[in-house]
């Protein structure tokens, strides 16, 4: 049953999703100043060698993946509110002090502000919510994806505005900064279900989890997809430049246009297939389209990319994952989400600190050889995916009979 009064809660912990959808794509948005900024080299055709700040931008998976630990642990015992505030203050942190770095050393330490505060607000914003839509805990997550696609949607027009009216490109770190205080103070004031309070008393239960090839080829999915789509909107922007475009900004809101469409139709069609089946065929057609778009490289070729990666990898595969693995360990639900969202992080990190490597040493051929990593890195994941939904049915009827896992 949804807790209707709760529901104006809801509304404000999803909007420092909205924030932080701006947060994960603004630095891919303004490499360029951000590079110049932090003085990066002048390339032979002219342009700014932005490898620094796909590095920096690698910081804010090692960020979550530090923390991801402590923040679950936080929710757990301080409640949910104490944790999303502490995301939403990191947030602000980050906002403010990556456009005042003076060098990508600085930004570095501030970007993993960043990745901190989404493993704040993931570990408290997402709990809250799926407590007050009681029932409903499918829809509480994909909502998120949808704040988070909104604001990537919306991002390109802000940054339209910014440009007509002269302003400087830090005008949207600073008004993110401004929201997320206004989040903070709502937060701190609004009410939250009571099961969102510390739990007190009780026996706890010490449960003993068995990997199986099965369970890590999921975990690694969460790899694999997080790592489809971040190389995406790392490299997207000079890739099409390479192809001819003279706005490559618009390839982001197309991205974004196929993640939400993403969302609403899967959200729909996960009530009649297995979350299960969609983690090969998603993957299959963003391979197809990164391989087009590698063969092809026109303007309009790399617009049908953006959509066809938003939709297929950015829609929702890594929540599915989430899904189908939590369906194999049905008596671990909260240590398995960690460990796959763990997984999701060191694509953040490891993915982009390879494609920070790549695009240094290859110069003006860089994106194309991030697009080459990309397809690599996606067809493991089908092959990982192909395994899994063959051996899925066999799997869940394991689980079930309580030996993938058990409690002492």
């Amino acid at each position: 049953m949804i807790q209707k009064k709760y529901l104006p809660s809801a509304l404000v912990l999803y909007l420092s999703f909205f924030v932080h959808g701006i947060g994960v794509s603004i630095m891919g948005q303004y490499k360029p100043q951000l590079a110049g900024m932090w003085g990066g080299a002048t390339l032979a055709d002219g342009s700014i060698d932005v490898s620094a700040v796909i590095m920096v931008s690698a910081a804010l998976g090692l960020g979550r993946l530090v923390s991801l630990p402590v923040s679950g642990w936080v929710s757990d015992r301080f409640g949910r509110k104490p944790s999303a505030l502490i995301g939403i203050l990191c947030y602000i942190v980050y906002f403010v002090g990556i456009v005042f770095s003076p060098n990508m050393y600085v930004a570095y330490v501030i970007a993993l502000f960043g990745g901190m505060a989404n493993s704040f607000i993931d570990t408290g914003a997402i709990p809250a919510c799926m407590e007050i839509l009681v029932g409903k805990s499918g829809l509480a997550s994909m909502l998120t994806k949808f704040f988070i696609s909104a604001a990537q949607f919306l991002l390109p027009f802000m940054m339209g505005f910014v440009a007509v009216n002269n302003l400087s490109f830090r005008t949207i770190f600073f008004l993110m900064a401004i929201v997320l205080a206004v989040i903070a103070v709502l937060v701190l004031l609004m009410p939250l279900p009571p099961s969102s309070a510390p739990a007190s008393g009780g026996n706890k239960v010490k449960q003993k989890m068995k990997f199986t090839p099965e369970a890590i080829a999921v975990i690694l999915i969460g790899f694999t997809s997080t790592s489809t789509f971040q190389l995406w909107l790392n490299c997207n922007q000079e890739f099409g430049k390479l192809s001819g475009m003279e706005n490559p900004a618009q390839i982001q809101s197309f991205y974004s246009v196929g993640s939400i469409l993403a969302v609403l139709i899967t959200s729909v069609l996960v009530g009649k297939f297995k979350p299960v089946r969609f983690l090969f065929l998603y993957p299959l057609a963003s391979l197809a389209s990164l391989v087009i778009v590698y063969a092809v490289r026109t303007p309009a070729i790399c617009l049908f990319g953006g959509f066809a990666i938003g939709f297929f990898a950015a829609g929702g595969v890594l929540q599915l994952a989430n899904a189908t693995v939590n369906d194999m360990f049905p008596q671990a639900r909260g240590k398995i989400t960690s460990i796959i969202m763990i997984a999701s992080s060191l694509a953040n990190y490891i993915i982009l600190s390879v494609a920070g490597m790549l695009t240094s040493r290859g110069g003006m051929d860089g994106p194309l050889y991030v697009i080459l990593l990309n397809i690599a890195v996606t067809a493991v994941g089908i092959l990982l995916a192909l395994f899994v939904n063959l051996r899925f049915g066999k799997m869940v009827d394991a689980a079930a009979a309580g030996t993938s896992a058990a409690v002492e």
